[in-house]
Formats: C-alpha cells, sequence, structure tokens
C-alpha cells in the first residue's frame, strides 16, 4: 500500500487494535483468472509475536479452494472515511480530498473444514460479536448444528506483514485540521463523524505550545 511518511503509522499495538475494531474485512487472493476478494467478518488474535485472522466462509465460496492452491493473500481491514471540502481552508488555491484510515494484513492462510477446528472458529466470532448467543448455540441438535458447520469451510491467516495507514489531515496546519475535525463532527453519518473522532484520538488539530 502507497503510504506516505506523514501518515504511516508504525505502531503494533494501534494497528492490533485497528484490525480488532473493524472486523468486517476485504480477504483477497489469487484466482485461476486474477483477483479472488470475498467479504467477511473475522476473529484477530495474537500469540507471541504471531497475530492470527480466523473466520469462515461458505463452502459453494470458492474462495477456500483458492487459498489451498494460492495460500498467499490479502486482508483489508477498513474504518471510517470521509470526503474532506476545500471549504475548511482559509487559502483559496487548496483542493479537497478524502480522509480514511486502514490497515493491510499480509500473510499465509490455511483452510481447514475438521468440525472441531470450525467449532472453535464460530465461538471466537459469537464471543467476539455476540456472546449471548453462545449458550443457544452450544443448545441446538446435534443434527443441526453439523449440518451447518457441512456448509462452511475455516480459514486461518498467519500474519507476515502489517501496513497501517491514517490519512487523516496531519499534512495540514492544526487550524486547518480543526475546521475538518468540526465540519466532519457534525454530520449525521457515522462513518464520516468517525473521522473526527479518530482525529481527535490521534490529537490533531491542537496547536502545540511552540507553535
Amino acid at each position: 500500500m502507497y503510504i506516505p511518511e506523514h501518515f504511516r503509522v508504525s505502531d503494533h499495538a494501534t494497528a492490533l487494535a485497528f484490525m480488532r475494531a473493524n472486523p468486517f474485512v476485504i480477504l483477497i487472493s489469487g484466482a485461476d483468472d486474477g483477483p479472488f476478494a470475498t467479504h467477511v467478518p473475522v476473529a484477530v488474535r495474537e500469540t507471541g509475536d504471531q497475530v492470527v485472522i480466523r473466520g469462515h466462509v461458505a463452502r459453494a465460496n470458492l474462495h477456500w479452494r483458492y487459498l489451498e492452491r494460492q495460500p498467499r493473500c490479502l486482508t483489508i481491514f477498513h474504518g471510517p472515511h470521509a470526503y474532506v471540502s476545500v471549504s475548511n481552508y482559509p487559502a483559496r488555491e487548496n483542493v479537497p480530498t478524502w480522509n480514511y484510515a486502514a490497515v493491510h494484513a499480509y500473510g499465509e492462510a490455511r483452510v481447514f473444514s475438521a468440525p472441531q477446528e470450525l467449532q472453535k472458529v464460530l465461538h471466537e466470532l459469537i464471543g467476539s460479536f455476540e456472546s449471548g448467543f453462545a449458550e443457544q448455540w452450544d443448545g441446538l441438535s446435534d443434527a443441526y448444528r453439523d449440518d451447518l458447520l457441512r456448509q462452511i469451510v475455516g480459514f486461518e491467516i498467519a500474519v507476515t506483514k502489517i501496513e497501517t495507514k491514517f490519512k487523516l489531515s496531519q499534512n495540514r496546519t492544526p487550524e486547518e485540521q480543526a475546521n475538518v475535525i468540526a465540519s466532519l463532527g457534525r454530520a449525521e453519518d457515522s462513518a464520516v463523524a468517525g473521522v473526527a473522532r479518530l482525529m481527535r484520538e490521534q490529537g490533531l488539530g491542537v496547536k502545540k505550545e511552540h507553535e
């Protein structure tokens, strides 16, 4: 991913927190006739120095077969994004832009269909998204649950590289950043307002004492 230095985030903990906060991803890998992508929720965990991404796809989705043959893949975690109007800048000679945040996680995938492993992945996902459903899931009949498990294939991606880009007007003055935050913060669209929140969390829009 192209990342100018002022938009690059090198802190591992920040990247990991962003991945966990934005778990609906685009999984991309090679297929017979070019790239193949699947939109899918995932669970992210870290054991020692190894980050692992886990999820599942429908057995009818050929992506798992492509991952078997070409395990190298890219997982894109995308966060809030927003159009930034030129009206936020005092000088006339400016142009509008788009602010956003994203993490690209590269890795090697392994696919599996063993019921025990699938159950583990499903419990991870349930724990992340609706922990109250765990009791209902465990109470399903064996026949019903086994039928569901036969219809999915799990994947586990051992992450080898993470790139994090927060394009949040870091190249603008504190006054211009403050204008962007105020403008986006008034939006009813949560994705737009989310950019303002992320900018504030990154300490943007605040004039430094020495300036």
